[in-house]
C-alpha cells in the first residue's frame, strides 16, 4: 500500500497524516469510515457466541443497587428489548473469518500493536459507564446507533468499590451520534462513554500502547 494515499477510512486523511496528527495525540471522528458497512455477524449471531466456553466475554447493567458485571460463559442475555444492557465478546477475530479480514484494513499500523476485535451488543440506553482505555480504540458502528460523549481530562480517578472502571466525574466536552459505517478514533486515555440507542451493535479494534 501506498502509505501517503488518502483513505476514506481515515476521512480522507493518508495513513502517515493521521499517525501525525492523531496517533496517540487526540480523538478523530470519521464518518462513514467504511460506506454502506454491514457486520458480518448480526446481534443474535454475537448471542450465540457468548454462549461458547473458548469465548471471553462480559455482561454489564445498572440497576437501582449501581453497575454490575458477569463474566461468560452466558446460558442467555436479557431480551433484546430490555434497556440497559450490554454484552461484550472479545476477540472475535479468532472466530470469524471477516471480522478478522476487517483488521486487514488497519494493517497502515504495526502489527505488533494490534490487540484484537472486540463486538459489543446492546439493548437500548445499554453501555458500560463513562470510563478511559490505556489502548488506541477505533470504534466502528456496525448496527444501530451510539451517541458517544467524549472528553480529553486530565481527571481520571475512578469510582471506588465497582466490579469495572467508571470514571469518578466525567466532564463530556464533545458529543456525536454514530451510524452504520461511521467511526470514532480514541487515543490512549481519552475519556469517552456510549449509549445504545435503540439495538445496537459496536466493532473495537484495539491497539496496544506501550
Amino acid at each position: 500500500m501506498n502509505v501517503e494515499q488518502a483513505l476514506p477510512l481515515l476521512g480522507g486523511l493518508s495513513p502517515s497524516e493521521f499517525m501525525r496528527r492523531h496517533w496517540q495525540r487526540k480523538p478523530l471522528l470519521i464518518r462513514q469510515a467504511i460506506p454502506d458497512f454491514k457486520p458480518s455477524l448480526s446481534i443474535a449471531d454475537i448471542r450465540r457466541l457468548v454462549k461458547r466456553e473458548e469465548v471471553e466475554s462480559r455482561l454489564i447493567w445498572r440497576d437501582e443497587k449501581g453497575w454490575n458485571m458477569k463474566t461468560g460463559p452466558f446460558s442467555r442475555l436479557p431480551p433484546q428489548k430490555q434497556a440497559g444492557w450490554t454484552a461484550l465478546a472479545q476477540s472475535v477475530d479468532l472466530h470469524d473469518d471477516a471480522t478478522a479480514e476487517l483488521l486487514r484494513r488497519f494493517r497502515f499500523i504495526s502489527d505488533a500493536r494490534l490487540d484484537d476485535a472486540m463486538i459489543s451488543i446492546a439493548g437500548d440506553g445499554g453501555g458500560v459507564g463513562p470510563h478511559f482505555d490505556s489502548y488506541d480504540v477505533f470504534l466502528l458502528q456496525a448496527h444501530g446507533k451510539r451517541r458517544w460523549r467524549i472528553s480529553r481530562q486530565k481527571d481520571l480517578t475512578l469510582i471506588p468499590g465497582l466490579p469495572l472502571k467508571i470514571l469518578q466525574d466525567f466532564q463530556p466536552e464533545e458529543e456525536y451520534v454514530l451510524e452504520p459505517g461511521d467511526m470514532l478514533y480514541l487515543p490512549p486515555h481519552a475519556a469517552h462513554d456510549g449509549i445504545a440507542i435503540g439495538d445496537c451493535m459496536t466493532i473495537s479494534i484495539g491497539f496496544r500502547a506501550p
